[in-house]
């Protein structure tokens, strides 16, 4: 067995979840996330194992490997960045960071590995949040009750996206404001997607997120963007909308009225000439 398919062996026995942020009985720290928001640099966190028996902060420490062409190399490197990420956290800025190629990571304390993942930057790329979001009205119904916006925003300001670093593909979801359950819409890959069928006495909380493509995790959500819609119909309230026939029926007395005047004014007319 290789280096490679022992560390791996001893990463995937301790659980079946590469990152699941639980606790074991000991009371250890362990892994509770790595990620990637743009696939050039990665941060790894993990449980505060200070109140369960070790002796200090300082007592955790981080160790990684990584593969280098098709050999394994040997040494065991410490984090190059415990402050960058915020607390119990390493960083790995891109001098550290490599694509497609494997990683190992290991926490010890005193000495003694507590904690072991293997991964790769990849499989752990998790964008930041969409940002600016907008709206603009496309249109509103005949009957006044519903109209169309098209939303758009910016991709994450670190993710580079233009030189096609990274595809981003975006998920919109909606719901009217005391409303609970939202309403997801179809990834796109554009950085703007029309809404339809919005009722025009309601408002609206609007939010995107983000993945690489063809990956499986979301990043966070956007800041909700509200989108408020006017009313142009005193009918944008009914429920069921009904056509205005008495107002036709109006028209159509006034109009056969100024009708019948006119052909008993131009009778009138003729007789006098």
């Amino acid at each position: 067995m290789d280096l490679w398919q022992l560390l791996l062996t001893l990463a995937v026995a301790g659980s079946s979840d590469a990152f699941s942020g639980s606790e074991d009985s000991s009371g250890k720290p362990k892994f509770t996330k790595c990620r990637s928001p743009e696939l050039e640099t990665f941060s790894c966190h993990w449980t505060d194992g200070v109140r369960h028996g070790l002796q200090s902060p300082g007592s955790i420490q981080l160790f990684y490997i990584r593969r280098s062409t098709q050999e394994w190399t040997q040494e065991w490197k410490e984090c190059p960045d415990y402050v960058s990420a915020g607390e119990n956290s390493c960083y790995f800025n891109s001098s550290y960071t490599s694509i497609w190629i494997p990683y190992c990571i290991k926490l010890t304390s005193n000495g003694g590995t507590v904690d072991q993942k293997c991964f790769s930057v990849e499989e752990i790329v998790q964008p930041d949040p969409p940002i600016g979001l907008n709206w603009t009205l496309l249109n509103i119904s005949l009957t006044g009750i519903h109209a169309d916006i098209q939303v758009r925003w910016e991709p994450p300001p670190n993710a580079d996206v233009q030189k096609g670093w990274i595809v981003l593909e975006y998920e919109l979801q909606y719901k009217e404001v005391n409303e609970t359950q939202w309403k997801m819409m179809d990834p796109v890959l554009s950085t703007s997607v029309p809404v339809y069928s919005l009722r025009l006495d309601k408002e609206y909380e609007v939010r995107v997120r983000s993945r690489q493509r063809n990956s499986e995790k979301y990043g966070e959500f956007s800041e909700v963007l509200y989108v408020t819609l006017p009313q142009m119909s005193p009918f944008a309230c009914e429920e069921d909308f009904r056509f205005p026939w008495f107002l036709i029926i109006i028209f159509g007395i006034f109009g056969l009225t100024v009708i019948l005047f006119l052909l008993i004014f131009s009778k009138q007319q003729r007789k006098e000439n």
